[in-house]
């Protein structure tokens, strides 16, 4: 028994060979696990790499499929109202900033000297329609005259031919009658003379002398008759010529009827001018009367300038009229961004006093930059030329409805973005 058992050096001895033993493989059990966590490393570096470029990949997908600026703002076509006639201003119906509707009467202009000008024109416009409707009335009134003037011309010039021939022949048969008598005196005259010889011998009786003398005297007095008969039928045949010659010209005056029937045609169109000339001036009073009152001619907000009391003239703007229902966006895109921009993309846009964002599609591209537009176009100097990126003004049209409280005011500064995909 004794020799079986262990000496306690022994014993202690090999205790501690066996902690050695236990650290050493410790110690080789510690030596080997760094292997499988390196392996562990590189496949959590691969797969992070591969994150990072499907997120890149991603990324440059977002972000290639849309178009931004931040040089964009809200615009709008100002309704500049002014007057069309001048006057005084005796109301204004809208105060600043106010809503008004298209059609509403904004300022009110002093109407009296302007209706006083419709009355005036109006009785114009009733006198010229008279004369009008007086020498529309005259022009067949002088055709028919002028007909028949120009009958009884003719008729008086045949008339007038068939009175001098008849006083021809009356002075043709006064003057036979003249000689008749003449000789007839001549022959009492010898007579006469034969007898007063004979009386005085006494061959014959007083009363046969008496008788001869009473007879040459008769035929004195006949012949007096007798050239007196001629005178009035030169008279008479004078007379039928003078008929003649006036008859001729009433005839000649007559034959003028076109003439005359013309001139009373152009007397009715120079009256029917003038009827239209005067419903003109008429109408033109009538529409200065209306524009005593000074409309609005779209909806929108006022920002006015006119005050009553007033003297306005003609072009002079009264006050602006801003339709919010009709603002749209102008974005001015670097000439880069342009490549796949085209009309009909969806926009979308972010507004700095709100932060509220909106909808909407590009409407058209501008046909030139905006520095071609503006009043001085910029030149560059040869040999002081600086490539610069231009930018190009982008119509965007809103959604229907996305202004429908019109918060959108124009000079607002936005941030669209197109999605170009």
């Amino acid at each position: 028994m004794a020799a079986e058992e262990k000496p306690l050096g022994s014993i202690i001895e090999e205790r501690e060979a066996d902690a050695v033993s236990a650290e050493s493989a410790a110690s080789a059990r510690t030596v080997r696990r760094p292997r499988p966590r390196a392996k562990n490393r590189t496949l959590l570096i691969v797969a992070l790499a591969a994150v990072v470029l499907v997120a890149g990949y991603f990324l440059w997908r977002y972000f290639g499929s849309y178009e931004s600026t931040d040089d964009a703002q809200v615009d709008v076509h100002l309704a500049q109202v002014s007057a069309r006639i001048s006057g005084y201003v005796v109301n204004v119906n809208v105060n600043d900033n106010q809503l008004v509707d298209k059609g509403a009467v904004l300022v009110e202009i002093d109407p009296k000297d302007y209706q006083v000008a419709v009355d005036r024109a109006r009785a114009d416009l009733a006198n010229a329609e008279a004369n009008a409707k007086s020498a529309d009335i005259a022009v067949p009134i002088t055709s028919v005259n002028t007909a028949s003037q120009l009958r009884f011309t003719a008729s008086d010039i045949e008339s007038a031919q068939a009175g001098i021939l008849a006083a021809e022949k009356q002075l043709a048969a006064a003057k036979a009658q003249t000689e008749q008598a003449e000789a007839n005196n001549v022959k009492a005259q010898d007579d006469l003379r034969r007898y007063k010889q004979l009386v005085d011998k006494q061959n014959i009786s007083e009363q046969t002398y008496d008788q001869a003398l009473a007879a040459a005297k008769a035929n004195t007095a006949t012949v007096a008759a007798a050239h007196a008969s001629e005178s009035a039928a030169e008279q008479a045949v004078q007379q039928a010529k003078s008929r003649l010659s006036q008859a001729e010209a009433n005839h000649q005056a007559a034959q003028t009827a076109p003439q005359q029937i013309a001139s009373s045609r152009a007397r009715a169109l120079s009256a029917a001018a003038d009827v239209a000339q005067k419903r003109a001036a008429l109408e033109q009073a009538e529409l200065n009367l209306q524009y005593t009152k000074v409309i609005a001619p779209v909806a929108g907000e006022v920002n006015k300038s006119v005050v009553p009391g007033w003297y306005v003239q003609p072009g002079q703007v009264l006050l602006n009229v801003v339709p919010l229902d009709e603002v749209w966006i102008t974005a001015n895109f670097k000439e880069t961004q342009l490549r796949k921009m085209k009309p009909g993309q969806r926009v979308e846009f972010e507004v700095d006093s709100s932060g509220r964002r909106y909808k909407g599609h590009i409407d058209s591209l501008a046909g030139a930059t905006g520095p071609l537009f503006s009043a001085l176009p910029p030149e560059n100097a040869t040999g002081n030329y600086v490539k610069v990126v231009q930018r190009i003004p982008v119509k965007i049209i809103l959604d229907p409805g996305e202004n429908s409280d019109h918060q959108l005011r124009p000079g607002m500064s936005v941030e669209p973005k197109v999605y170009l995909k």
